[in-house]
């Protein structure tokens, strides 16, 4: 896929989103990947890390791996 279709296919993605929530943490996930100084964070990582955390994203891919926002905030009541 070249620039211009994930633009087009961002843009198609940004605008079927209603939720306001949602649509915030895209913004601030795009700017601060914009503004930020991309890979410090991660080349501060062991390559243990790295691989785990790698895991962890492939993971999330996968919706049966996911709990809802209200399941984790009931799991973890006692420490909010």
């Amino acid at each position: 896929m070249n620039t211009l279709e994930l633009k087009k296919d961002f843009h198609n993605l940004i605008d079927s989103i209603d939720n306001e929530s949602l649509l915030s943490d895209f913004y601030i996930l795009i700017k601060r990947r914009i503004l930020g100084n991309e890979g410090n964070l991660w080349k501060g990582l062991t390559k243990k890390e790295q691989e785990e955390l790698n895991l962890a994203f492939n993971e999330s891919e996968n919706l049966e791996n996911l709990i809802s926002h209200e399941d984790m905030k009931k799991k973890h009541k006692k420490w909010l």
